[in-house]
């Protein structure tokens, strides 16, 4: 897990320009055996065994998953945060926007790669505020405004005007991709950009490859949707079925004062800025992983957004919830445990061998009102005398004709009018 993750984070992925990383995705699937697909727009689907293997050792799919058409999702994203030319400047600098939500704060001093329209032609630089030289702006320095307008890309090479920048082939609409910068300590903490995203990928293929290597037999079908546009909003709008009754998405806990998130274990948020989280779902994992002895956390994430929201906003009529590795510092110098990281992969592989939350509910997309295992939410105790809804409704409103006869009041369609 270590080993594929270290290299994701060495692929540049910003969103927009992620055909790199997702060849090599695809690699590692096909090293494991697994059928893959990609959406026209570039999303990889794989599909996981129904069905790994059985007590002797065969797998019989037929006999597991008899008329059930519900399937398993689990979604994570392979692009980042990252910037984009958007003017080439007099004195040979670069002027950039950003490509997801993040603060000019995190990109000052960054270092960058300038990615051409040409494969082959990659440049690198240093984002800088517009005033950087303490020995000749002296306090003006700590003066600047903190925003994208402040900061500016310089090129390492020997350009000082817009002509030499066109010149090397530069063009507004240029990628510039944030260097990562990756290290681990003796004590098992990564640093890292790009940890967002990547770090729930590696995840991914870490259950995926422990079902495959335990033959673990998997009691619904499932599918690792890896998307390309989480960071601007829209990342699972698109791949996931419709017969997906459970969707887990892997991204990031937000640990940082005044939240509950653990680095080092895993964190299942109850809402993010979308809303909360499928009750049944959310509660099921942090049952599943505190009976199986990991670490758990319950949060909620304020200004967050997942793969979850997009999918729920396409129409996917599935359970959904986010299971989070820690990550302190999101969208800047972000630092995670091996620990966390291992942990949810242990809380992935475990959910995978579990049937549905609702079992022979959640089997089909609909059914019967009276059939609905209510009793696992239960209702808030009703208040004495508000018992209308169990016997005829007295005190609305009936529409009646004009030569219908008044009621036991004396009330008639003109007492009504008066109301």
């Amino acid at each position: 897990m270590l080993d594929i993750l270290f290299r994701l984070l060495r692929t540049p992925s910003p969103s927009g320009r992620t055909d790199a990383v997702m060849q090599f995705i695809g690699d590692i699937v096909a090293d494991l055996g697994l059928n893959a697909q990609l959406t026209r727009q570039g999303a990889l689907i794989v599909e996981l065994p129904a069905a790994s293997g059985t007590d002797d050792g065969e797998a019989d799919d037929a006999d597991l998953h008899e008329e059930i058409d519900a399937e398993r999702c689990i979604v994570v994203h392979a692009d980042t945060i990252g910037c984009m030319v958007s003017k080439l400047k007099d004195n040979g600098r670069l002027s950039v926007v950003p490509v997801g939500t993040f603060s000019s704060r995190f990109a000052e001093g960054a270092r960058v790669q300038i990615i051409t329209e040409f494969p082959d032609v990659v440049y690198t630089g240093t984002i800088l505020p517009l005033k950087t030289s303490g020995h000749a702006y002296g306090d003006e320095v700590d003066e600047q405004p903190v925003s994208w307008d402040e900061v500016e890309v310089r090129v390492d090479e020997a350009v000082s005007d817009k002509a030499g920048l066109e010149g090397l082939g530069i063009e507004v609409g240029n990628t510039v991709a944030l260097m990562t910068h990756s290290s681990m300590s003796k004590s098992g903490y990564i640093n890292s950009r790009h940890l967002d995203g990547k770090a729930g990928v590696a995840i991914a293929l870490a259950a995926a490859k422990s079902a495959i290597d335990g033959k673990l037999r998997l009691p619904v079908k499932t599918t690792i949707l890896v998307t390309i546009f989480e960071e601007v909003g829209h990342g699972a709008s698109a791949g996931v079925s419709q017969n997906v009754a459970e969707l887990v998405s892997i991204d990031n806990a937000v640990c940082a004062p005044n939240q509950n998130s653990l680095e080092r274990g895993v964190t299942i948020p109850l809402k993010d800025m979308h809303g909360p989280f499928d009750y049944h779902l959310t509660r099921k994992l942090i049952r599943l992983g505190q009976r199986h002895g990991l670490d758990m956390a319950r949060d909620i994430f304020t200004y967050y957004r997942s793969d979850v929201a997009a999918a729920l906003e396409a129409g996917a009529g599935a359970r959904a919830a986010l299971m989070a590795f820690g990550l302190d510092g999101s969208h800047g110098w972000e630092r995670t445990h091996v620990d966390s990281l291992i942990q949810c992969a242990k809380l992935v592989t475990l959910w995978l061998q579990t049937p549905l939350t609702l079992e022979k509910w959640d089997e089909h997309r609909l059914g019967g009102l009276r059939d609905f295992p209510s009793q696992r939410q239960p209702a808030i105790a009703e208040r004495v005398g508000d018992r209308q809804h169990e016997g005829a409704i007295s005190n609305v409103p009936r529409y009646r004709g004009a030569d219908e006869p008044v009621d036991a009041n004396g009330v008639g369609p003109e007492g009504w009018d008066e109301e």
